[in-house]
């Protein structure tokens, strides 16, 4: 697995089908160290109907199958005796849910992997918006596609719109299932710290360190949690600080909702815990009210 999560690059797994990014079973299985292959993920998803409807896994159609072999390994049909295998695939959401199902070390590792995978290609996709949509008018120079291109221009704007969630955000609601989608905005938060990063929240885990990981390298963290209530272990510190330096851990059972602050100047109310992103409905909204930000610093010190 080890020798697996460096040597093979994320991004050259996921496809796309029916307009959706996704990745294959057979890739998961791998990633996941699934003894038994894909029967192992078949199996969670067998065993598990109700958690994993069809936006978050589906089987490929013999011509879907057909074509995604041409298309992306360049094999063709006849020479394989015509004979091929209909794989499921997974969207984001259905990658997670397949972690949690299976429950592993490595499997949680892999999702991590997959997840920033996910969140750099979304970044990468609205920094050069403008070069996909320059390519787009010069390949497609018909008369059709020239009579909608002001359409095409449209859809590209309201979907690069839903990715530039950090720089006007004041508030974002999250419905069960979207869990990239919170981990992205997470980590759009904590990347823009310069200094310091103060996050209040009693029931943190290895899930909140690895957020953190997104942090710059001499950005410092006061994390703040109730010792009673708290997952994180003297060792999972040690660890992150040989890794990511600068974590501070202050003890206190005086808070009772979640927040981050930013260089001290932004400040954010979780409705959920971080280590339960997307898990259930919850929010994060911007406070900003200075006043408020001022007396919770003062308490935090």
């Amino acid at each position: 697995m080890n020798e697996l999560k460096e040597n093979v690059d994320i991004k050259n797994l996921i496809y796309e089908v029916r307009g959706k990014q996704v990745m294959l079973d057979s890739d998961l299985a791998i990633l996941y160290g699934c003894k038994n292959g894909t029967k192992e993920i078949n199996q969670a998803v067998k065993n598990n109907p109700l958690k994993f409807p069809d936006r978050y896994c589906f089987k490929l159609s013999d011509e879907e199958s057909k074509t995604f072999l041409v298309k992306n390994f360049d094999q063709k049909i006849e020479t394989r005796g015509g004979k091929f295998k209909n794989q499921t695939v997974f969207t984001e959401q259905g990658i997670y849910m397949l972690a949690t199902i299976l429950k592993t070390k490595v499997a949680t590792e892999a999702t991590i992997k997959i997840m920033d995978t996910f969140v750099k290609m979304r970044r990468l996709i609205n920094e050069n918006k403008n070069v996909f949509k320059r390519i787009i008018s010069i390949e497609n120079k018909t008369d059709y596609i020239e009579s909608t291109l002001k359409e095409h221009d449209k859809n590209f704007e309201i979907i690069f719109d839903k990715f530039n969630r950090k720089e006007d955000l004041k508030s974002k609601l999250f419905f069960d299932g979207e869990i990239y989608d919170a981990y992205s905005l997470l980590v759009d938060i904590i990347s823009k710290a310069n200094k310091e990063i103060i996050i209040i929240d009693n029931f943190v885990d290895k899930v909140t360190l690895d957020i953190l990981s997104k942090k710059k390298v001499n950005v410092m963290v006061l994390l703040i949690t109730d010792d009673k209530k708290s997952k994180l272990t003297k060792t999972d510190i040690n660890k992150f600080n040989s890794e990511y330096p600068l974590l501070r851990i202050k003890y206190t059972n005086a808070f009772h909702d979640r927040f981050i602050i930013i260089d001290n100047k932004e400040l954010y109310h979780l409705g959920a815990s971080l280590k339960d992103l997307g898990k259930k409905v919850f929010g994060i909204t911007k406070i900003e009210d200075k006043e408020y930000l001022k007396n919770l610093i003062e308490r935090t010190r």
